[in-house]
């Protein structure tokens, strides 16, 4: 009965099952290949979209500061450029534009809210990342955040509720100093200070983070304290990092324009003492554009103060970038 049922069964030629096998193998492959091909065109189209990004990038901050060179000719050529830069004579209704007052008020209040701003931050990180225990944590980061996201002209409102009597009322009589408003580049440093302290501090947190534990371990077991390893080893090697952050953040508190506006008085005059009115230059620039474009020369003036604090701004992240190269190849 076996035999009968072999023999009913249909024969099978070898040659055409390889034949077939063959064929479904060079089938896929073609697909695979195809498929291959495809992925290799998007490969390379994604590639020259990301370059034509970066050279966007690139040509858009050429764009900006044509434009502003563009728009500052009519008073560079009216004016010299040493008197813009270098005279404190401002009255725009006859002509002189002085930016002195303007330039030392922005640096003034910048570098205020850096001596306040960097030691806390960097303190505050290194505790946070060394120190602190988790549901502290949980807590502060949230709180960073929400810091970080606060609107400037919140923190605005409550540098004249809050700074602005403190610095009339308090700091000036500590300081024995009488007919004091309150609105001062030192209000306007604390202000800037606040608000650039959570951006440094998450920065420089997870800059510390990255430290390899390795580090720390080998500094202990040679017989180091914490803090001296700390100092020594983590911040040293994180030093390149932090400095980023401080770039990072400072960048941003050149430019800032409401919280300071609102704090600073905003007095054409050359500050003698932290207690003194100041006028920024962005709040110059927020102040004054668009409401008084009838006077000649205005809006070209006010292009200049645009450039000339889009150089400092340059400048300060050259000279930075600068440092931070010089320690890298120091730690290297």
């Amino acid at each position: 009965m076996c035999s009968k049922l072999k023999n009913e069964l249909p024969h099978v030629n070898q040659n055409d099952v390889e034949t077939k096998d063959t064929a479904d193998i060079l089938q896929h492959r073609s697909l695979f290949m195809g498929f291959g091909s495809f992925r290799g065109f998007l490969d390379g189209f994604m590639g020259k979209v990301v370059k034509a990004m970066t050279i966007f990038s690139l040509l858009l901050l050429v764009c900006i500061v044509l434009g502003l060179v563009l728009k500052s000719i009519p008073v560079i050529r009216e004016t010299s450029l040493g008197k813009l830069l270098f005279s404190s004579q401002w009255s725009p209704f006859k002509g002189e534009f002085g930016f002195l007052p303007f330039i030392l008020s922005t640096m003034y209040v910048t570098g205020i809210a850096a001596l306040i701003a960097i030691p806390l931050s960097l303190l505050t990180a290194v505790y946070l990342s060394e120190y602190a225990n988790k549901n502290l944590l949980r807590f502060a980061g949230p709180m960073l955040d929400i810091l970080a996201g606060i609107p400037s002209v919140i923190y605005g409102i409550w540098g004249v509720l809050i700074i602005v009597p403190f610095v009339r009322d308090d700091l000036s009589a500590w300081f024995h100093i009488e007919s004091v408003s309150g609105y001062s580049i030192l209000s306007g440093g604390i202000v800037l200070a606040v608000m650039v302290f959570p951006v440094v501090v998450q920065v420089v947190y997870e800059v510390i983070k990255g430290v390899p534990h390795e580090l720390r371990e080998a500094t202990l077991s040679l017989g180091a304290t914490k803090w001296e390893t700390i100092k020594k080893v983590v911040i040293k090697r994180a030093s390149p990092g932090i400095l980023a952050a401080c770039i990072l953040g400072f960048s941003r508190a050149f430019g800032e324009t409401i919280a300071v506006l609102m704090v600073v008085g905003n007095v054409v005059q050359i500050p003698k003492s932290l207690f003194d009115e100041g006028y920024p230059i962005p709040a110059l620039i927020a102040n004054n554009y668009g409401e008084m474009m009838s006077i000649p020369m205005y809006d070209s003036a006010l292009m200049f103060a645009a450039l000339v604090l889009l150089v400092i701004v340059l400048v300060f992240n050259v000279y930075a970038r600068f440092i931070l190269n010089r320690i890298e190849r120091k730690i290297k």
